[in-house]
């Protein structure tokens, strides 16, 4: 056909190109011994129709591979995008698989937003404190900008550049993970993002069980494309290739930034530890996009001269907890739940991690759509108890055919998944194998009562070594129910868990131990965990001590024996460790843990100064902590309550 009829008949009728529907235009071209055709056929028309275009390749009439010419950067550019989109998809099928399945897919659900954090120090963040972080939920500063996840690496619209390593921090739970797996659902089911060829997730709890050497090749293979069509190489194009790197504070093995560790082939084998800080520091694959997520405290294992922006997840704010609820519930329902939790003001606050919003519709939406609700949970520690106890009746409502053999287990099963908890947790493991689980007396092969029970608790998967791994689904899990297995311990044998993991062994000793000793020894571990990653089982240790407390426990352990115990030695310690202790972050966490005791301390002080038997002039910095919590607290329970579900 000739080119300029085809021109001419699409300039003078266009028409015809808006109305026929068979209209084609065919061109058929041969290159032969190398030369290359630059044959134009449609240039310079307005097309107000739909359009197709088809291209038909043989790539079987020449069988000399063909070679690309990397000194040109569109033509390899173009080829790159060509020879990689097969095996983009099969990665995005992979991670559709693995991330829609299970827990996975009810945490991606949880939406939540990042927050930039601006300041003088050229991105350079400080440890801020609880209560700056948990106020932030509520209050932006002028030079806080709020992204969604999906666009922080998409190019600034004042500068046109783009943030090629981003760290992004909060606390435990607030939803850095969450964030992670929509950006990773987002792409591979092709709704953001597309312009990336390859997502890699690559969490540090993952990484850390790896001990053989690999070439980054080698490894991205074993992880996403074992099979019989490898990844040969990766994408040199900017912004092609993208590497996550979940929770730098679970990483076990050392980040050392020395210039004698440069790394630059891709194929050459190394140590993990190796392949992330020359990933880091751009000598591997210096095109890629480095995504790290971090709590606060182990932030600083990264020099901020490798970071370009610096994120923060500060989980919901006060409209966010509520439009979780009423999205998920009826409005009677929704409202009844936040008036609930803002009457309990440390459970309102713990509602800007979305976890624990989750958590909290799971426990009170049938509690509180019973008429008689006395027994609904006011503390962190009654909360998780309660979750436990709806995981008892799904497990009974699943296997209720052998309902009687299943219930007799039961408090055998949340006692060896304590202990694996426990254990777990001293020596800083989120991942646990097989022979883990058989050490505590836990049967894998078992099977029906353990997922029965754990379906919203643990997990399964397959780690690089192709062994199965397990984990509770969130940290909080495991540290409650580590929790459950020290106090079991004590009030049933008298036993001090934390002497006996010392010794290294958990057999019975004949020694008693008294409440005040354990509670002291959970609290002096805590301040001394570098990462807070025993915070919250001491609130919830100290939480199980209460009387109330225990009666729900009993529902779960019926062969706990209820006997009160004197807590004021306890409370009397807390108070002295706060006169004495540095760290705002965990004067504010021993607090919470008075409040899981239900003390009065903070609103004792606040009595004091309103009295004039305290002089603010004269207040430590434990009773002025005090005072802050009691703001932040306070604060939780001001606005009105609205059930209006979102337009």
């Amino acid at each position: 056909m000739n080119q300029n009829n085809i021109t001419e008949q699409l300039e003078n009728k266009p028409e015809d190109v808006q109305t026929r529907g068979d209209t084609e235009v065919s061109v058929g071209l041969k290159a032969v011994r190398g030369a290359s055709i630059n044959a134009p056929v449609i240039t310079g028309n307005v097309f107000k129709g739909t359009v197709h275009i088809s291209c038909s390749l043989n790539p079987a009439e020449h069988s000399t591979p063909t070679k690309i010419n990397k000194g040109s950067a569109k033509e390899y550019s173009k080829a790159a995008h060509h020879d990689y989109r097969n095996i983009s998809l099969r990665l995005k099928n992979k991670l559709q698989q693995e991330y829609k399945s299970g827990h996975l897919k009810l945490l991606t659900e949880i939406k939540t937003d990042l927050y930039v954090v601006e300041n003088v120090t050229g991105g350079m963040v400080c440890e801020h404190d609880e209560v700056m972080r948990i106020e932030a939920a509520n209050q932006f500063a002028e030079t806080d900008t709020q992204i969604q996840c999906n666009d922080i690496f998409k190019s600034q619209r004042d500068t046109g550049e783009q943030n090629r390593k981003v760290l992004t921090m909060g606390i435990s739970g607030v939803g850095k993970t969450i964030s992670v797996n929509k950006l990773i659902i987002d792409w591979a089911e092709g709704r953001e993002n597309q312009d990336i060829l390859f997502i890699f997730p690559l969490p540090f709890r993952r990484l850390n069980i790896i001990k053989t050497k690999y070439s980054l090749m080698g490894l991205l293979n074993k992880c996403f494309f074992s099979g019989p069509e490898e990844l040969p190489s990766l994408p040199e194009d900017d912004g092609k290739v993208m590497f996550i790197f979940d929770g730098l504070d679970e990483c076990h093995f050392p980040l050392s930034f020395k210039k004698g560790d440069r790394i630059t082939d891709v194929h050459k084998k190394t140590t993990v530890s190796k392949i992330v800080t020359n990933l880091i520091e751009r000598h591997l694959v210096p095109s890629a996009l480095i995504w790290i997520t971090s709590r606060p405290a182990a932030a600083s294992l990264i020099p901020r001269d490798y970071i370009d922006q610096v994120t923060e997840v500060r989980g919901f704010n006060d409209e966010q907890k509520e439009q979780y609820f009423i999205k998920n519930s009826s409005p009677e329902v929704a409202g009844n739940i936040i008036r609930h939790i803002r009457n309990s003001r440390s459970l309102y606050i713990m509602c800007h991690i979305p976890v624990f919003c989750w958590i909290s519709l799971t426990v009170l939406q049938p509690l509180l759509a019973r008429e008689s609700n006395d027994k609904t949970p006011t503390t962190l520690t009654e909360m998780y108890t309660n979750f436990l106890l709806s995981q008892k009746l799904q497990m009974e409502r699943k296997y209720n055919p052998e309902l009687k053999s299943k219930v007799k287990s039961f408090d055998q099963i949340v006692l060896k998944l304590g202990k694996l908890a426990f254990q777990q947790l001293q020596k800083g493991n989120l991942i646990f194998y097989k022979e883990d689980l058989e050490k505590c007396g836990l049967d894998v092969s078992e099977g029906s009562v353990l997922s029965g029970l754990c379906t919203q608790i643990f997990q399964m998967g397959s780690s690089l070594s192709e062994r199965k791994v397990y984990s509770f689904i969130h940290l909080s899990i495991q540290e409650f129910l580590a929790a459950i297995y020290v106090f079991f311990k004590y009030k049933c044998y008298g036993r001090n868990a934390f002497l006996q993991f010392e010794r290294g062994k958990f057999t019975l000793k004949r020694s008693k131990a008294s409440l005040f000793d354990l509670h002291k020894a959970g609290i002096d571990k805590a301040l001394q965990s570098k990462n807070g990653h025993l915070d919250l089982f001491l609130r919830f240790l100290l939480g199980l001590s209460l009387e109330s407390s225990q009666s729900d426990l009993k529902e779960l352990l019926p062969q706990l024996e209820l006997k009160p115990e004197n807590l004021k030695g306890t409370a009397n310690y807390i108070k002295k460790t706060i006169e004495k202790e540095n760290s705002v972050e965990m004067i504010i966490n021993l607090l919470y843990c008075l409040v899981e005791m239900k003390d009065d301390f903070a609103e004792d002080i606040q009595k004091n100064l309103s009295s004039g038997n305290l002089s603010a002039q004269h207040l430590s910095s434990a009773q002025r902590s005090a005072l802050e919590f009691i703001h932040l607290m306070s604060e939780a329970q001001r606005s009105p309550v609205s059930t209006r579900r979102p337009s």
